[in-house]
C-alpha cells in the first residue's frame, strides 16, 4: 500500500470515529498564572549585543560549540532563530533611535501553546514559571513547533535515532538542583539587561522604569498580556515589531482559543497507535526493500568485478604465453644462427689447414 493511500484510509477512519461527536464551545477559561511564578525581564535599551548570554546558555546546558565563536559579533546582523544547538540568540535591529538588540528564547507562556497541543503531555508548565519538556514521552509529531506563536521549539533533525524538541527551560533543572540561583544568561549579562524574579515584581519594575523615563521606553510591557501572558517580559525603546516581536497576537491564550476544537483530541489521539504502527510498518518495508536491492546490487557488482578480473587474467595469461613462445622462438633462432656461424668458421679453418 502506498503512503498516500494509507493516510487517506486512516483519515477516513478518523472521520468515522469522530462522526456524531459535537465539539464543545470555548469555555472562556483564563489562567492568571501560578502566584509565585518567576520570570525574566529583558530591557532592550540596556542590551549591547555582547553575546555573553549566548555563551552562558551554551555552557550551562552543555550545548555544542557554535560555528562562529561567541566573540564574533558580525553574526548579530543576521536574522537568527533558536535551534537544536542554541537555546538563545541575540539579533541586531536598525531602530529609529539607533541600533537595538533583542535576546530570543522561549517566552515560557503562562498557558503554553506547545503544552496545549501535545497529546502525550511532553510539555509541562511548572509552578516556577518555566515550561519544560520530557523527551521520554515525545512521539515526534512536532505539533508544538506549529503551535508556538513565537517560533521557538526546534527539532534535532541531525539525530536519526532519538531526536528531541529543543528549547530554553529557564534553567529549571539547574535551579531546582541548587546549581544556579538564576538562569545562566541572567548572571552573565554585564549590563543588567536581564532581571530574574517573581513575575509580578518584574512587571512593577518595568512599569517603574517606564514611569521614570517615558522618553526612553515604549509605554508597554510586552508579555504582560500577549497570548494570555508570558513569564519572559520585554521593555523596548523601539516599537516591538521593529525588534522582531509580533504585535498581532492579541491577549487570549492558545488553550482558550482552541478549547472547542481540541475537545476531539482524545479521539484523534486514540488513532495514533494505528497511525504510528502503519508508518512504522511502511518504513520497515521500505528499509527491507532498500536492503534487498542493495544486497542484489552488491552481488551483481561483485559478479561483474569477478568476471572482469577473470577475463583480464585470461588475457594476461594469453599474452604471457605468446610472449614466452616468441622468446623461445627468438632464442632457438639465435642458437641456430650461432651454430651455423660456428660451423662455417670451422669449415673455413679446415680448408685453410688443408691448403697449407
Amino acid at each position: 500500500m502506498k503512503r498516500r493511500q494509507f493516510l487517506g484510509l486512516l483519515g477516513a477512519a478518523g472521520i468515522t470515529a469522530t462522526l456524531g461527536t459535537e465539539a464543545q464551545a470555548a469555555t472562556g477559561h483564563t489562567f492568571d498564572g501560578y502566584p509565585n511564578a518567576k520570570g525574566v525581564l529583558f530591557d532592550s535599551t540596556r542590551c549591547i549585543g555582547c553575546r555573553k548570554c549566548e555563551a552562558a546558555c551554551n555552557k550551562v546546558n552543555k550545548l555544542p560549540a557554535p560555528a562562529k565563536p561567541f566573540d564574533d559579533l558580525k553574526v548579530l546582523g543576521n536574522e537568527r532563530r533558536t535551534d537544536a544547538k542554541a537555546y538563545t540568540v541575540v539579533n541586531k535591529y536598525a531602530g529609529k533611535k539607533g541600533p537595538a538588540f533583542r535576546k530570543i528564547q522561549c517566552n515560557h507562556c503562562m498557558e503554553p501553546a506547545c503544552a496545549s497541543v501535545c497529546f502525550v503531555r511532553a510539555f509541562t508548565k511548572n509552578p516556577d514559571g518555566s515550561v519544560t519538556y520530557d523527551a521520554s514521552l515525545c512521539v515526534g509529531c512536532r505539533y508544538c513547533m506549529v503551535a508556538c506563536p513565537f517560533n521557538i521549539p526546534a527539532y534535532e533533525y541531525s539525530d536519526p535515532l532519538t531526536p528531541r524538541v529543543m528549547k530554553c527551560t529557564m534553567c529549571h533543572d539547574q535551579i531546582k538542583k541548587g546549581e544556579l540561583t538564576a538562569p545562566g544568561c541572567v548572571g552573565a549579562c554585564p549590563k543588567e539587561a536581564l532581571v530574574y524574579g517573581k513575575r509580578k515584581d518584574l512587571i512593577e519594575i518595568a512599569r517603574e522604569r517606564i514611569k521614570r523615563n517615558p522618553e526612553r521606553y515604549q509605554d508597554h510591557v510586552y508579555g504582560e498580556k500577549e497570548m494570555g501572558g508570558t513569564n519572559w517580559l520585554y521593555l523596548s525603546g523601539e516599537e516591538f515589531k521593529d525588534i522582531g516581536l509580533r504585535e498581532d497576537l492579541g491577549n487570549v491564550s492558545v488553550p482558550t482559543m482552541t478549547s472547542g476544537p481540541l475537545s476531539v483530541v482524545p479521539m484523534v489521539a486514540a488513532l495514533w497507535p494505528a497511525l504510528l504502527g502503519g508508518v512504522w510498518a511502511m518504513n520497515k518495508r521500505k528499509e527491507k526493500v532498500a536492503a534487498d536491492e542493495q544486497k542484489a546490487a552488491v552481488r551483481a557488482a561483485k559478479a561483474e568485478v569477478k568476471a572482469e578480473a577473470a577475463a583480464k587474467l585470461a588475457k594476461e595469461l594469453e599474452k604471457a604465453e605468446k610472449d614466452k613462445a616468441q622468446a623461445i622462438e627468438r632464442e632457438v633462432k639465435r642458437a641456430l644462427e650461432e651454430a651455423a656461424a660456428a660451423q662455417k668458421e670451422a669449415a673455413a679453418a679446415n680448408k685453410d689447414e688443408e691448403g697449407a
